[in-house]
């Protein structure tokens, strides 16, 4: 009986649920080679956090709201960065994401002439900033969802997070 329970293994994993949301379980077996825990990346926890945050909100216009506020506060990108290069296609506003690259790891300054597009692009910068090509490239964008960016923003904006998202995946990817 000993040695039964000396190969076996319990252990904490993270993994998606029945409803696509990061959750902890818990398994006790025997212990398999290729088995590795499953860690939510940095990525999911960010977003997380800002999901939590919003959803703390409870109505729509508040929400927008603190979007604004968020794009107020955030740091003003310097001028030498605001080229055409770095600027957002898709966006309503003229905005702008600039990769900075640190080894492995990718960080992002961003900025926006419109506060609510601000907001959103600081958002998507701050979680992203800090990640690997990898980790950007295993993102799924359905995990914007949880934002609720269909009842928060305009199609117009959405789109442009959407472009946001796009121009991050495809820095990821150089």
């Amino acid at each position: 009986m000993e040695k039964r329970l000396e190969k076996n293994v319990a252990q904490w994993y993270w993994c998606k649920d029945w409803k696509n949301e990061w959750a902890k379980a818990y398994y006790v077996g025997p212990k398999v080679d290729w088995m590795t825990p499953m860690k939510q990346s940095a990525i999911d926890t960010k977003l997380k956090t800002y999901v939590d945050s919003l959803n703390e909100i409870p109505e729509m216009q508040d929400r927008y709201l603190w979007l604004m506020e968020l794009g107020k506060r955030s740091s003003i990108m310097p001028e030498r960065f605001k080229l055409k290069e770095f600027e957002v296609p898709g966006c309503q506003s003229q905005t702008w994401l600039v990769p900075h690259f640190s080894d492995d790891r990718i960080y992002f300054t961003a900025d926006s002439a419109a506060l609510i597009s601000k907001g959103m692009v600081c958002l998507l910068a701050d979680v992203f900033s800090g990640s690997t090509k990898k980790e950007i490239a295993a993102f799924d964008e359905d995990d914007l969802k949880d934002l609720k960016l269909d009842t928060l923003l305009t199609p117009g904006r959405r789109n442009g997070v959407y472009s946001m998202l796009k121009v991050i995946q495809k820095y990821g990817s150089k």
